[in-house]
């Protein structure tokens, strides 16, 4: 998950991040971002961990039940490379994570770009996301949540090749500031941060239960 724009950060391994699944059990919703961040996900070795804007995803998720990460976390900085340092890797319950493109784009190994359309959309790319997303489909897939408009092109570009229509979709803006800003009126202008963050947790957790996600109160009653 990650930023649109250019940025420097410490070596980046483009190194493939897997999906993150629930080792047993059903799957209702896979959450599909851009790309690992440089900072995050490409450190980390899991989808959105690390990564700014994954935080605030991470904080939907604890909500729902959906996820369980050690209590340690909570008492330090939100950096991928000190997560896979310490070892720690969340436990999922009933979502998946993912991403459009599986690793952190570089050119040199020092600077992160945002994928391109062609990296995207590619046969490789596209047949990734596919495999997974059939195999999901096997353990009780219901819903596909988009975070972004980079992310929900990817996965409607997809669908067009294999249409799935029995699965739910739900898009969502990209969690970073820019996304954030992109569906605050007036762009956001005037707004807090803090708010547009509380905005947009409330309707992230809607999606994932318009997805297919047993809704909270659902398991309550």
């Amino acid at each position: 998950m990650t930023m649109s724009k250019t940025m420097r950060t410490a070596r980046i391994l483009g190194t493939p991040v897997p999906m993150l699944m629930p080792l047993d059990g059903l799957v209702y919703v896979v959450l599909i971002g851009e790309a690992p961040g440089p900072r995050g996900a490409d450190k980390s070795g899991v989808p959105f961990l690390g990564d700014a804007a994954g935080k605030v995803l991470y904080d939907v998720l604890l909500r729902l039940g959906a996820l369980t990460l050690p209590p340690e976390i909570d008492r330090m900085e939100w950096d991928g490379a000190l997560f896979a340092a310490r070892g720690f890797v969340p436990i999922a319950h009933g979502v998946a994570l993912a991403n459009a493109f599986d690793r952190c784009p570089t050119d040199d190994g020092a600077t992160f770009r945002a994928p391109t359309r062609a990296e995207l959309e590619g046969t490789t790319n596209l047949s990734r996301l596919t495999r997974d997303i059939a195999m999901l489909r096997t353990r009780g897939l219901k819903g596909v949540v988009t975070l972004g408009r980079v992310a929900t092109r990817t996965v409607d570009t997809l669908f067009k090749r294999t249409p799935m229509p029995e699965l739910a979709r739900r898009a969502l803006p990209h969690p970073s500031a820019q996304g954030l800003l992109s569906m605050a009126p007036d762009r956001g202008k005037g707004a807090k941060m803090a708010d547009l963050q509380d905005a947009w947790m409330v309707r992230c957790q809607a999606a994932v239960v318009q997805a297919g996600f047993p809704s909270p109160t659902a398991a309550q009653s």
